[in-house]
């Protein structure tokens, strides 16, 4: 979808017209329900509705001949404006069904694409979705050169079609080189503040889970970020990182991208800032829907999966969180807890069980650190510096005459750098070794 203005407050949002191609055993509520919303985000109000079911769409038009003549007329009694399509189409389908209806039609990575490009913010954010729509568009810039090539063959018609199709993909190819540069070099500079998050040993957690499931409020709740929050599919884009801090020890957040069945590849290979974050954390809390009916919250967590799955996420340790639990019976959630019986129950809009959860982030880092007592003496001030530009907190601290005292919680790595200045060794509590 060609990206259009935002419509003006009260202007009447676009009709558009649903078809889907669905095989047999799919849940056709579920599928659909969730094309709905993804066309109301891009400003699109479903306005008619057609399912084939068939194990495969129709390798020419997308649904066979028979469904396309019931189409073209139940398009045509609703004065829809544009025809969606869950599936993504090939250039030749998306050109034949745009002849028989005479409209546009939007396939469901347009459809993405074009929300994304509504919620991107940043220009990082700006330049990941032009580079995703230019891979999308680039095999398809025949079909939109396609009425020059009508004029026919022969003198004076075979050159100014072909030439500026050529020239359209040369240029669009040298875009796509340049965004692509300009994304590394950024990616380089979150390098760059990624190594020196490690050189502290501050603790990076990521915020994966389907769209619209909540990880940006549960990122204010956790770290009072104040991050927008909307309920809309795709709400955030660029990746957001903030702190809170437990038990004298910092903790960074970063909330990502939502994912979502069928997440176009044009996304995942355009978004590795997100996901760049998702694969440099230490841990992933994978937040779920717990009021969302089992099945679909089974097919989320599996959507999630897979795309956790596909860039090497997976490798890394991964909690799920139900989040939403303030929408739940308690006879419900018993059952939720014998599903999932290590996650955390918590509820981002009213704060239940944030206490419960900021303590289980701690204690999974707990064994990174090493409490210790050392003297450090006056004329070496400068390994006290260095001691608080690790990050390490310091638990108690006391001016002696040979120097200043310290009891500190140390990155383990770390331990030897101090080994000259280590007192004895502090005795470990257990909610010294919470943080």
């Amino acid at each position: 979808m060609t990206r259009q203005p935002d419509p003006a407050p009260g202007a009447e949002p676009e009709r558009g017209f649903i078809v889907a191609v669905l095989a047999p055993g799919v849940d056709e509520a579920d599928e659909l329900g969730e094309l709905r919303e993804l066309s109301r985000a891009a400003g699109v109000e479903p306005v008619g509705e057609l399912v084939q079911r068939r194990p495969r769409p129709d390798e020419r038009t997308y649904v066979g001949k028979g469904k396309l003549t019931e189409l073209q007329a139940q398009y045509a009694d609703v004065r829809a404006e544009s025809l969606l399509v869950d599936d993504e189409l090939s250039p030749s389908q998306q050109r034949r069904l745009e002849d028989a209806l005479s409209t546009r039609v939007i396939d469901r990575t347009q459809l993405i694409l074009d929300i994304f490009a509504q919620h991107a913010r940043s220009a990082e954010g700006k330049l990941q979705v032009e580079l995703a729509q230019l891979q999308y568009n680039l095999p398809r810039m025949r079909g939109m050169w396609q009425h020059l090539e009508r004029l026919g063959g022969g003198v004076g018609t075979r050159g100014p079609g072909e030439s500026q199709l050529e020239t359209d993909r040369r240029l669009a190819g040298r875009r796509v080189t340049l965004l692509r540069r300009r994304l590394r070099e950024l990616s380089k500079q979150r390098a760059t503040r990624r190594k020196s998050r490690a050189r502290s040993e501050t603790p990076t957690v990521a915020l994966a889970g389907y769209t619209n499931v909540g990880k940006s409020t549960l990122l204010n709740r956790l770290t009072d970020a104040g991050v927008p929050v909307n309920d809309r599919l795709f709400e955030t884009l660029d990746p957001t990182t903030r702190g809170f801090e437990h038990d004298g020890r910092k903790y960074l957040v970063t909330d990502t991208v939502g994912f979502i069945r069928r997440l176009p590849h044009e996304l995942v290979e355009g978004f590795a800032a997100t996901l760049e974050e998702t694969l440099a954390a230490d841990l992933v809390l994978h937040v779920i829907d717990a009021s969302a009916p089992d099945e679909q919250r089974e097919a989320m967590a599996e959507a999630v999966g897979a795309v956790l799955a596909e860039i090497g996420a997976d490798e890394l340790p991964i909690v799920p969180v139900l989040n939403k639990i303030d929408r739940v019976a308690q006879p419900a959630r018993r059952r939720l807890a014998n599903r999932f019986p290590d996650a955390p129950q918590v509820s981002a809009h009213t704060g239940e069980g944030i206490d419960e959860l900021r303590v289980e982030i701690a204690e999974r880092f707990a064994e990174r650190f090493e409490a210790v007592r050392l003297l450090l003496p006056y004329e070496e001030g400068g390994k006290l510096a260095e001691l608080y530009s690790l990050g390490a907190p310091i638990d108690e601290r006391e001016d002696g005459p040979d120097g200043v005292l310290v009891l500190a919680r140390l990155p383990r790595r770390d331990l030897r750098r101090f080994a000259a200045y280590l007192v004895a060794e502090a005795k470990h509590t257990p909610d010294r070794a919470a943080g």
